[in-house]
């Protein structure tokens, strides 16, 4: 089994003590976000647990308790955009995450920490130049840590319509997207950082940047040394490559207060999320009740 932890939320930055409580469990309780009552219990038994995929804005709460992933393969991926205040409401100052990186990077590796910078937006603050300018001095400070950099362009959903209004963004055109791609690429050229999309149609190629996936087969074998069949996941978007894995997260819970997020309905209810939230629950935020029906995942492979 893969764990996602996870594409809803930061369990890094705002759950982590209640993560390393359910590695000391062995387990976590997952709700259906569309059905209360049902819910997938999850192996978290290191015999059980083929690779943890963190994401995290801010990997610093994880820095001094590493030793209790001891038994686990896992990688994480950290989100660092030039984006302030307006946009990303409540995240640490950007050096700060870029020393936590370091940090993080010098205990595993360059290869298990990657760096997202997505989503890539444009407005009449952030434009094409100040990209380039901000990656240009975030990249000097992270081309040590990191083998590649994981870039993508935003998708205006509806909940992220409504959340960015004011903002003046705008879906970006093939001639943006390929201009910011070839800026990129020129920047990280000799650097020893690769770029990659995530669910990405337009084809880069042209300029070095290849498709890439969050949950990476490839990169999973290599920190495992062990091959297995990367069926691709079939919840997600029919662009992304990412292989099957569960996701431990929920939805309205991350409180980041980024302007963007797709997994947020909106600031109010993930602060509502945020507050329900227990660290000796079994699940992200709440209790369960006693009327759910339970299903297991990896513990059955002992019968």
């Amino acid at each position: 089994m893969i764990i996602s932890v996870s594409r809803r939320t930061d369990i890094p930055a705002f759950y982590w003590d209640w993560f390393c409580g359910r590695l000391k469990a062995g387990y976590v309780d997952v709700v259906n976000p569309f059905n209360r009552k049902q819910v997938s219990r999850i192996s978290l038994q290191p015999e059980w647990v083929d690779c943890l995929v963190f994401w995290t804005k801010d990997p610093t709460p994880m820095l001094d308790k590493l030793a209790l992933l001891g038994h686990y393969p896992y990688y994480v991926q950290v989100s660092l955009t030039p984006y302030d205040t307006d946009i990303e409401e409540n995240l640490w100052p950007k050096e700060e995450i870029i020393k936590a990186m370091q940090a993080l990077s010098l205990q595993l590796g360059r290869e298990r920490v990657v760096w997202r910078y997505d989503p890539i937006l444009l407005n009449a603050v952030y434009t094409k130049e100040k990209h380039f300018a901000w990656f240009t001095q975030v990249l000097a400070q992270l081309a040590p840590y990191v083998e590649r950099c994981v870039i993508s362009f935003i998708d205006l959903y509806a909940k992220t319509k409504k959340n960015t209004q004011g903002l003046n963004l705008h879906e970006l055109s093939e001639a943006e997207m390929r201009e910011i791609a070839a800026g990129l690429a020129g920047l990280a050229k000799g650097s020893g950082v690769v770029l990659q999309t995530c669910s990405e149609a337009i084809d880069l190629a042209a300029y070095g940047i290849g498709h890439g996936a969050c949950l990476d087969g490839v990169l999973i074998e290599r920190i495992t040394g062990k091959s297995f069949k990367k069926n691709k996941a079939k919840s997600q978007r029919p662009l992304c490559n990412c292989v099957e894995s569960f996701d431990i997260g929920q939805y309205d819970t991350c409180i980041h207060g980024c302007r963007y997020c797709y997994a947020n309905a909106s600031p109010q209810r993930a602060q509502q999320g945020f507050a329900a939230h227990v660290d000796s629950s079994s699940l992200l935020t709440g209790k369960l009740l006693g009327d759910e029906r339970i299903t297991e995942h990896g513990r059955e492979k002992r019968k």
